[in-house]
């Protein structure tokens, strides 16, 4: 198996280091480029150490048991942004012939899977993939309804077919895996990611400068640039590539009437949840004011106390929806990175920031964002490792 274009990001690096540590061989062929043999794997318990460090360990749940029978699941874990339930992955597999029981570790069995007609209780994207990945192994043909169907989700579904599955409905909320079909390597080149993109227009709109980002992967992109549009940041689109243009006017834009305008995330193709932290920084530098409603998760918005600090103009009202007020003019502060999209706001905000600002645990930002500081320092930025300095 060969596979390109794979983000050298941290979280990504311990999902390798979890693989190899259960008998899979994995090399870097080249900066971004990975081939993985897994001939011998071997049906055993997870590293609990290396399942901590990440959410995407859970995705490890449906190919290990459609491959060896049984897996033994540390809980996973990854950014705190609220409680994030993983019943939805362990219901679908159970749908699917697996029985499953919780200790300390989640312990689950399947002798054989089966194709179903399974209807996830949410959209979750990682339960999505799980199911998934457990039903082109499964015999008969299973439908998930209510599937998550996000850029990765889709990505990671023509990877499968490219792999010899035959799936059904794949962008939609209903697919249809025909199960059961020999699988063999493949070479496939991973696809853009619209988080990342939406971060870079957010860096655009509060620097006030031109951007182009090359293969943006554009096809994904019409709720992110609504969302944006709505901030008064508007972008176009040249062929793959999406350019933002530099000292836009920024404002605003009021619903119907004159009324406060509200920005929220839902499941795709709507507004991304991940987006919304770089969507909140922006808003700082925008005029008027804006709701911003965050329905995923309930403590994604707490990291807004720390723009607070910087000058922002937000009132958290509950911990869901913040009102924020602009332009404010941000200062520099020390500020700490609470997760992969806080830590990339914040980023953000220190960029437009007057003066000089430190942002501790800067790892979290690794974890989702390849070499930021060298790309950042590409285009302009004047920022800096440091291992240990105090503001002056």
């Amino acid at each position: 198996m060969h596979l390109e274009n794979v983000p050298r990001i941290r979280d990504v690096e311990t999902l390798v280091d979890l693989i190899k540590s259960i008998g899979a061989e994995a090399e870097w062929t080249a900066r971004n480029a990975l081939t993985i043999h897994a001939k011998q794997l071997r049906a055993t318990e997870l590293d609990p150490a290396l399942c901590r460090k990440i959410r995407a360990s859970i995705l490890l749940a449906g190919p290990l048991l459609a491959r060896c029978g049984e897996i033994e699941l540390p809980p996973p874990g990854g950014d705190v942004i609220g409680r994030r339930r993983v019943d939805t992955h362990f219901l679908a597999l159970q749908q699917l012939g697996a029985t499953f029981t919780l200790d300390d570790a989640f312990l689950l069995r399947a002798k054989r899977l089966r194709g179903a007609d399974v209807f996830l209780d949410e959209p979750s994207v990682t339960a999505t993939e799980n199911a998934l990945a457990a039903a082109v192994a499964a015999d008969g043909t299973t439908v998930l309804r209510n599937a998550a169907s996000e850029p990765h989700v889709q990505d990671l579904a023509r990877f499968l077919v490219a792999m010899g599955a035959s799936i059904d409905g794949i962008g939609t909320n209903t697919v249809t895996i025909h199960g059961g079909r020999p699988l063999r390597g493949c070479r496939y080149e991973i696809g853009p990611d619209h988080i990342e993109v939406g971060s870079f227009i957010g860096l655009a709109a509060v620097t006030r400068s031109e951007i182009t980002i090359e293969r943006a992967g554009v096809q994904h992109l019409r709720s992110t640039l609504m969302g944006f549009e709505r901030l008064g940041v508007a972008c176009r689109i040249e062929g793959d590539d999406l350019v933002v243009p530099g000292k836009q006017e920024m404002v605003i834009r009021s619903d119907l009437g004159g009324a406060v305008p509200k920005l929220e995330d839902q499941p795709w193709p709507a507004f991304p949840a991940d987006t919304m932290s770089i969507a909140l920084v922006t808003a700082t530098q925008c005029e008027g004011v804006i709701v911003i409603h965050e329905k995923m998760f309930e403590s994604r918005l707490f990291f807004v106390d720390k723009l607070i600090g910087m000058g922002a103009k937000i009132v958290l009202c509950d911990p869901h929806r913040a009102v924020v007020v602009g332009p404010t003019k941000l200062h520099s502060g020390r500020v700490e990175s609470p997760d992969i999209r806080a830590g990339m706001a914040m980023l953000l905000a220190a960029l437009c920031a007057k003066g000089e600002s430190i942002i501790d645990n800067v790892g979290q930002i690794e974890r989702g964002y390849e070499r930021i500081d060298e790309r950042l320092r590409a285009l302009g930025a004047k920022l800096e490792r440091v291992e240990d300095r105090r503001l002056k």
